[in-house]
């Protein structure tokens, strides 16, 4: 049931992360820009700076969806595994109701090798 989360966990973790890298990749690269021109005009600047914001935005577009998509999914696997905690429940408590014993090995037919039908039945503690 958990085949996945990991991967959307993940995802949605260092998504940022990368989008935060591609920023500074692009703030170093205007750097450079301004060192080599000598001056920091708004057309040495603009181009590097607005690669930084683009790479800034994939990385949150990535990352919301991924983290909404991951707790949704986490969400409904803890719910089902409620579920199914409370069906184990009342049916263990049925059984105890019921006198129900838990057999390791079933009830063999008459006419198998010889043995007797209740003869190699063993019960659960």
């Amino acid at each position: 049931m958990e085949t996945g989360l990991a991967i959307l966990a993940s995802i949605g973790s260092t998504s940022p992360f990368i989008g935060l890298f591609g920023t500074v990749w692009g703030i170093m690269s205007a750097l450079k820009g301004i060192s080599a021109a000598g001056s920091a005009s708004l057309e040495t600047v603009a181009g590097p700076i607005g690669a930084a914001l683009v790479a800034t935005g994939v990385g949150i577009a990535v990352a919301v969806p991924a983290v909404l998509v991951y707790n949704y999914f986490l969400r409904r696997l803890k719910l089902t595994a409620a579920d199914l905690d409370d069906f184990a429940h009342d049916f263990y408590s049925l059984a105890q109701k019921s006198a129900f014993r838990v057999l390791l090995h079933p009830v063999l037919k008459s006419g198998t090798a010889g043995v007797h039908a209740g003869q190699n039945v063993k019960e659960a503690s």
